[in-house]
């Protein structure tokens, strides 16, 4: 099977590669294609911005929670029917799980995908420097095929014209295309990264018709369609949510947290649920003053509920209604703001009081790949079950771990307890890409059918 397909990357973070990427799928989907994005690693506010642009979810693609052999067919999967697919890549080209080699790195998903690299450079100090990082990051892995490279941040006419005869002079990298400094887009940040397009409503759909028109103008769109074309089929068949788990009897309604406040998840999470057999609603708690109506089970995603603690904490309804639900004995999975939600206050503030937690914001950001082990037994995973997951969160939460916790990993002072595991709930930090585990969404489901 065969998708024209290109990675962009960057020599670090901050290049502007998001912008690019983003503007990318834009310009392609305002031509009319059919634009398949995606976003290396376990980004969720890129791929935000992505879907806006494309029209369709962007997909992440991550070896290290998903397995490397699951990359070319979940790129296949989510690559379904698109003209060309643009892939994001994270932080710098080569930058990967930390102590791990190339594991999850950009560099190696383009690999895994056969795809040709586009190096967005970040130019606005320096000329002819830049042939040689350019060169350095072409020769580094004769394995990633870098492609081509775009300019970005560049000052004037004559700073584009030393840039172009320094790199080709010296790099043999064609420049595909060059973005000025005047030029940016505004794309508003928070602690974690842009703010989320979910939140931003008119102004994300304005920042990517922006970004659509800077690169669209800035960049050689044909030469970029013809290098994408460039490569090969993928030797593997696309992944299937229906091939990964059972089909439970009694199709249970399990109600998906989003909105505002809950906007990370997985689109692989709620296409395992359905394909075990679960009816997924979605529904929004800063709206909706009570859980879908015959609700067997509750799945609360991370998000930003800090934004909105005061309109949470307001809704006592539908916090009434979770917490009946919980006390029914209904299964219930938490991750980062779903188990802040759960808690008993966040910031001052009351919430679900599922859980016996009171999280706050902090000025310390926790993230990082997690190897975790279940402890017990829960709705969501068995005793022993080993997942690969990834917090990121600016919050803390205490007690950080219940009676019973949901998880032991082995962090830098040995072995950590996290989360809980209190009757029919299960919350933690750590955030999980089901398609990396399906087991859990068939062994949710199947709680959810059980009461």
């Amino acid at each position: 099977m065969n998708i024209p397909r290109l990675v962009v990357a960057a020599p670090s973070s901050g290049a502007g590669k998001t912008t690019v990427a983003t503007g990318l799928v834009a310009a392609l989907t305002a031509r009319g294609l059919t634009v398949s994005p995606h976003k290396v690693g376990p980004d969720y506010i890129d791929p935000g911005y992505h879907a806006l642009a494309a029209g369709r979810p962007g997909r992440n693609l991550d070896a290290w929670m998903c397995g490397e052999e699951r990359i070319a067919p979940l790129f296949l999967h989510g690559a379904a029917g698109a003209d060309v697919a643009v892939v994001e890549g994270v932080m710098g080209l080569f930058d990967g799980a930390a102590g791990r080699g190339e594991l999850s790195s950009t560099a190696h998903v383009a690999k895994l995908l056969r795809a040709p690299v586009v190096l967005v450079v970040d130019a606005s100090s320096q000329s002819r420097s830049v042939a040689a990082l350019v060169h350095g990051f072409a020769s580094w892995d004769p394995e990633v095929r870098l492609a081509g490279v775009i300019l970005n941040r560049v000052a004037s006419d004559r700073h584009e014209h030393l840039l172009r005869e320094a790199l080709e002079e010296g790099s043999g990298v064609p420049v595909l295309g060059c973005v000025r400094r005047a030029a940016a887009v505004a794309t508003p940040s928070r602690h974690l990264g842009l703010v989320p397009a979910v939140e931003r409503s008119a102004d994300a759909l304005r920042a990517v018709r922006d970004m659509g028109e800077l690169v669209g103008a800035s960049v050689d769109l044909d030469a970029l369609l013809a290098l994408a074309r460039t490569a090969p089929p993928l030797a593997a068949a696309p992944w299937s949510a229906a091939e990964e788990v059972s089909v439970v009897p009694g199709r249970p309604r399990i109600a998906l947290a989003g909105g505002a406040a809950f906007s990370f998840s997985y689109a692989e999470n709620a296409e395992l649920l359905a394909a075990a057999g679960a009816e997924v609603v979605s529904f929004d708690p800063l709206h909706d003053a009570a859980l879908p109506d015959g609700t067997a089970a509750l799945v609360v995603g991370g998000g930003f509920p800090e934004m909105y603690v005061g309109e949470l904490s307001a809704n006592e309804p539908l916090r009434r209604s979770i917490g009946a639900l919980a006390a029914a004995g209904r299964p219930i999975a938490a991750e980062c703001a779903g188990l802040l939600y759960l808690g008993r206050e966040l910031d001052g503030r009351p919430m679900c009081g599922v859980l016996p937690g009171a999280a706050r914001m902090t000025e310390r950001l926790t993230l990082g790949y997690r190897e975790a082990v279940a402890l017990g037994d829960s709705p969501l995973a068995a005793a022993g079950t080993r997942v690969r997951g990834h917090e990121f969160h600016r919050t803390v939460c205490e007690p950080g771990a219940g009676e019973q916790p949901a998880w032991v990993w082995r962090g830098p002072a040995g072995a950590q307890t996290e989360g809980f595991v209190q009757g029919p709930v299960h919350a933690s930090y750590l955030h999980l890409h089901w398609a990396g585990a399906p087991q859990l969404a068939e062994r949710f489901v199947r709680a959810a059918a059980a009461g």
